[in-house]
């Protein structure tokens, strides 16, 4: 007889035999002991799972002569053909290469005439998925009301592809990947079984690269015994697998530790250059990581260990690291295997993740990862703003201005929008030219900063008065005002812009053009600008847009005090006299 992989050769033939899905077996046992097995089964989950496995146990279990039974004989005739696969009322149909509307109703011919040699005839339809629309039509009456002596199972890897049509007609059951424990006590029966000795951690190896999936560790398995001379060894699984010893990792995890960045990517680069994949080498960081995590939480955690063994030096090194840096890296990790997913670029990823790794420092936040750019903006604005509220709490919780010139405040006519102009005052008490030319200056780059349609909002928007922590700008329309001053996202990356450039996060406050206009108006006569006042403070340096003015009175300027105290709050820049 010719060889036989050992994912076939050690099948289970029972459900005793299965590994993991208890929740699975104990439901089709109690079934089959009270003779209550319905017309259709749909058994979903991962490659490698045993659904198929668990497909022909139940079609044993079914048909088995020493029935009612939660377990086959596997020794009458029927159980021994069913193994077999020569059972005539036991038909295995392969989806994937039969999806046609044909193959399934030559089937739904066929499944009205009873069983030849058995109770049930039971069709096991594997990788479902498959099958087209018109087939899954055709088998939709068939599969709600079939024959009492029929059964499907239908098996599947993707049962999001299913019509829900189908799914409903069936009682579904979800296998779980197994455990690595799971995986390496079958390992272990099948080398005791062949008489080969072995490593418990190269068996912990080949379970991690399975990712939950018997077929492929047995497969893995098979490919080691025949690269071993003797027993398995971890070595061998390494060279097999391609997968990267725990030392390798413990050396590179220490040079992180210590900073020493050369040593680090020296010695990714060899491993590269040995064959190893960097996506793969991603993942083993990311296992090697949370087993340390593991460890640091809970030293009696060591049989949840993936990748390495509870060695004293690993004990040692998980101490060594503090949790939030351990989260820190797995999520570095995490996001740089995500990109390299769709990169042909994958050492550069992984690269530049150990680099990160190497000048990670945890912070204040629980993940220890900084902020991007356009948050640092947000989060600037935010402070800003408490730090005037907390201003306006120590003034009785009112703003100073809304206290000194309540009825100074623009009121919305119709759909217009309220300017803050409590505010608005308080930035003209303390506004300057200098800051005003600031906030010109950087007005350009800001508006760059945006995208265009955001930054139409303020094509026909000026900044019109500033001091160190504000500026005010007017907009033409009221609605592009509102549009503006509800964005917070733009604001945050306008003002962010800006104060990259300026050095200093400044708070944007919006008004239309008409209420500046009275604004400015009352804020003037309100102030006493209008009148002489020779003692005002001279620091006030220019703070409002220029007037439109002309310019023949400037000759009269010089000797007229209201013209002079206009000067020393606005800059002559911004003073035009005329005579009426």
């Amino acid at each position: 007889m010719t060889y036989q992989a050992f994912y076939r050769v050690y099948r289970p033939q029972s459900f005793r035999e299965m590994s993991g899905q208890t929740h699975v077996k104990r439901t089709l046992q109690n079934a089959l002991l009270a003779s209550k097995t319905t017309h259709a089964y749909l058994f979903s989950g991962p490659r490698g799972t045993g659904k198929t496995s668990t497909a022909k146990i139940f079609a044993k279990a079914l048909n088995c002569e020493n029935a009612p039974a939660k377990e086959p004989c596997n020794e009458c005739a029927t159980c021994i053909s069913i193994t077999e696969g020569s059972h005539t009322d036991v038909i295995e149909f392969d989806a994937a290469s039969n999806s046609r509307v044909e193959e399934m109703r030559d089937i739904i011919e066929k499944v009205r005439f009873a069983p030849a040699d058995a109770r049930f005839k039971v069709y096991i339809i594997d990788e479902v998925h498959m099958l087209s629309t018109s087939a899954f039509n055709a088998l939709l009456k068939t599969l709600e009301e079939p024959p009492e002596h029929a059964v499907f199972i239908l098996a599947t890897t993707e049962p999001h592809k299913l019509p829900a049509t189908i799914i409903s007609r069936c009682q579904r059951f979800d296998f779980k990947r197994l455990s690595s424990i799971d995986i390496v006590e079958r390992m272990k029966v099948v080398l005791e079984d062949i008489e080969m000795g072995y490593d418990e951690q190269a068996l912990k190896s080949i379970a991690q690269a399975s990712a939950g999936g018997m077929r492929d560790a047995l497969s893995l398995l098979d490919q080691v015994v025949s690269f071993s001379n003797e027993s398995v060894q971890l070595e061998d699984v390494l060279l097999v697998t391609g997968s990267v010893s725990q030392d390798a990792f413990y050396e590179i995890t220490l040079s992180l530790q210590q900073k020493e960045v050369a040593q680090v990517l020296s010695r990714v680069e060899e491993l590269i250059s040995d064959g190893k994949e960097p996506l793969r080498l991603a993942e083993d960081f990311i296992t090697f990581f949370r087993d340390l995590l593991l460890l640091k939480t809970d030293g009696t955690l060591e049989d949840l260990l993936e990748f390495i063994s509870p060695e004293e030096k690993f004990v040692i090194l998980a101490q060594d690291f503090d949790a939030d840096t351990l989260y820190g890296f797995i999520d570095i990790l995490a996001k740089t295997q995500q990109e390299m997913r769709f990169s042909h670029h994958t050492k550069i990823y992984l690269e530049t993740a150990l680099l990160k790794m190497a000048q990670y420092k945890a912070n204040g936040n629980s993940q220890g990862v900084a902020l991007a750019p356009e948050l640092e903006g947000k989060v600037a604005s935010i402070e800003n703003r408490l730090g005037l509220l907390s201003q306006q709490l120590q003034n009785g919780g009112i703003p100073a201005a809304a206290k000194e010139q309540p009825r100074q405040r623009v009121r919305p006519q119709g759909n217009q929008y309220n300017a803050p102009t409590g505010r608005i005052q308080e930035v003209l008490k303390t506004a300057t030219k200098s800051d005003l030319q600031k906030i010109k200056s950087t007005w350009a780059l800001g508006l760059s900063s945006l995208q265009k349609s955001q930054a139409a909002l303020l094509a026909d928007a000026e900044p019109v008065a500033a001091n160190a922590s504000a500026f005010v700008v007017k907009f033409k329309y009221d609605i592009h005002c509102q549009m503006v001053a509800d964005n917070n996202a733009l604001v945050a990356s306008f003002t962010g812009r800006i104060a990259s450039e300026a050095g200093v996060q400044y708070e944007l406050l919006c008004i239309p053009e008409q209420a500046w206009g009275t604004l400015r108006e009352s804020f003037i006569r309100d102030n006493g600008l209008d009148q002489k006042n020779p003692t005002q403070d001279e620091s006030a340096d220019g703070l409002i847009e220029e007037p439109a003015f002309g310019d023949e009175a400037e000759l009269h300027a010089a000797q007229d005090p209201l013209v002079t105290e206009a000067e020393q709050r606005f800059g002559k820049d911004f003073v035009d006299v005329v005579e009426e």
